[in-house]
């Protein structure tokens, strides 16, 4: 990508309060996510037998994965919720509840008592516990990925939206990592200590959201008035399309994500109990291969566009949907290693990587929080179903049954990127590199014996657009018009007896002067600064309506 040297460019990276930003939101989705891979990662190894105990271990499987697909149901409200409360009222409110919220219920799991203590009361208050989980959950990833994309560079927010969503593999990581150490304890200690740690997390995670500054595509939205009243509807009425799409797209994620990491698992343990220690630490370093991958599937979506890669993936889950079964079969503890890795280390993150900004570019400003939010929490409501679903397979068919129910999921995921049109392709890169060197050329020229600084070429459509209002402000103070016609109507601005004369008036009647002059053709200064406003006013069109 071509750069233009018309300015003094900064740090690729952009501003120190960016990248603050992003890792702020990545933190928040790691402790998130902590939280909510914890129950399920609970409810493969411990949840059955003690808050559903049955003769039939089957039995009590299910009945523990229900309770993990409640959470999931959850899901699509807490995305409304947040949605229309990060549309109306900014994005970090939103941010800093659902990590209250989520982290208390967390918490409230790891002291809970068991079916053995308090009978049918104890299956039921952890039903509750999940459903306000799910809500929490749900109102998180919108807000999280939009503060990182709306802060982002325009050349670097496939990089940026990558961030955040590196914070999911950290948080498995961290979640995996904690149960395999819990593992060696005794009794319960053994799935409650992961839970009663969170609180640790949470309060870092609140620690460093609290200090987060707001969207300024966000405020700028709201101090021009163009703010939706109900994001919610708007949103279904105007961009339905995008949430169709979004669907589709996470599907095959959500899909290849929890039939490996919480389905698998079990999988794996009830045929191997002794491979229990080997798949936990197998995920464990799976999702750090992730963190990894996730970051740099971001970073070259800027390169190539985020289709390419997205497809990619699609194919390569559709391409592992039976081998991973076959070689978990074996027994291997090296190859339920290489099972784990392939499949949510370099697929599944593949995916997750690309999300930030393809499922981000579907929506508007005004509805973007909303938009994607709900999209994503739909498709993770069906993603939730996906270990109840593989393992019922499972008991009727086989393994093939969860090895169908994966490709199925890749198939959709393939059949909706090929229908979605690329955001950041050739043709709109091009473009915006277009807009933003001739707006540098313009707006990093000599004026008035003064040099006016362009804005940085990694500058946002927000900061383009203050550029360049604020240049124009100052050619309105500081310019007269450059022809006798153009100094007639400005001194005619101060003739004195007239109501413009007055010392209140003069600022108000030189615009109006220097308004008329420029209307005329006559002044080309401002003509200059008319066009340089279209242009950035045009690159913040373009970029803010994708």
């Amino acid at each position: 990508m071509s750069q233009t040297a018309a300015a003094p460019v900064r740090s690729p990276l952009g501003s120190k309060d960016r990248v603050k930003t992003a890792i702020a939101a990545a933190a928040g989705t790691s402790v998130e996510n902590y939280d909510f891979i914890a129950y399920g990662t609970a409810a493969a190894l411990y949840f059955g037998p003690v808050f559903f105990p049955s003769e039939d271990p089957l039995t009590s499987t299910l009945l523990a994965f229900a309770t993990l697909a409640v959470g999931f149901v959850m899901r699509p409200l807490g995305g409304a919720v947040g949605g229309y409360l990060g549309d109306r009222y900014g994005r970090k409110p939103v941010l800093v509840a659902a990590m209250i919220v989520m982290g208390a219920a967390t918490f409230a799991i790891g002291l809970m008592p068991t079916y053995a203590q308090i009978g049918i009361a104890a299956p039921i208050i952890l039903t509750v516990v999940r459903m306000v989980q799910g809500l929490a959950f749900g109102a998180e990833w919108g807000g999280a990925i939009t503060m990182a994309y709306e802060h982002a560079p325009w050349h670097r927010r496939g990089m940026f939206s990558a961030i955040p969503q590196s914070g999911n593999p950290l948080g498995i990581a961290l979640a995996s990592g904690m149960f395999a150490w819990s593992a060696t304890l005794e009794g319960d200690w053994q799935w409650r200590t992961p839970f009663l740690f969170s609180a640790v997390l949470v309060i870092v995670a609140l620690i460093v959201r609290s200090r987060l500054s707001e969207s300024p595509e966000f405020q700028e939205a709201q101090a021009a008035g163009k703010t939706e009243k109900n994001p919610f509807l708007a949103t279904w009425r105007d961009d339905w399309r995008g949430i169709l799409r979004v669907i589709a797209l996470r599907v095959v994620e959500s899909f290849a994500y929890y039939s490996t990491a919480t389905y698998l698992l079990n999988y794996i343990s009830e045929r191997e109990p002794d491979l229990r220690p080997t798949a936990l630490g197998a995920i464990t370093a799976a999702s750090i291969t992730a963190i990894a991958v996730t970051f740099l599937a971001g970073t070259l979506t800027d390169r190539i566009g985020r289709r390419p890669i997205y497809i990619g993936g699609c194919i390569a889950a559709a391409l592992f949907a039976f081998p991973m079964y076959l070689l978990t079969n074996d027994g291997e503890p090296a190859l339920v290693v290489a099972v784990f890795v392939i499949g949510i280390g370099l697929i599944h993150a593949s995916l997750t990587g690309t999300q930030g900004a393809l499922l981000t570019e579907q929506f508007r400003t005004a509805t973007r929080t909303s938009g994607a939010s709900l999209g994503y929490q739909i498709a993770a409501a069906l993603g939730g179903f996906a270990p109840l679903l593989a393992a019922a397979l499972v008991g009727r068919f086989g393994w093939p049954g969860a090895s169908m129910l994966y490709l199925f999921a890749a198939l959709v995921g393939l059949v909706g990127i090929l229908l979605t049109k690329e955001t950041w392709g050739r043709e709109e890169r091009a473009r915006v590199n277009a807009l933003v060197a001739e707006a540098q050329r313009d707006l990093g020229k000599v004026e008035e014996g003064r040099s006016r600084r362009a804005p940085p070429l990694h500058a946002s459509p927000a900061q383009l657009s203050r550029s360049s209002a604020s240049r124009a402000s100052s050619a309105t103070r500081l310019r007269s018009p450059s022809d006798s016609s153009g100094r007639t109507a400005a001194r005619s601005a101060f003739r004195p007896g007239t109501r413009s004369g007055s010392p209140r008036a003069s600022a108000s009647s030189t615009r109006v002067a220097y308004a008329r002059a420029r209307s005329t053709g006559a002044a080309s200064p401002w003509r200059r600064s008319a066009e340089v406003t279209t242009r950035n006013a045009a690159l913040s069109s373009f970029l803010n309506s994708r």
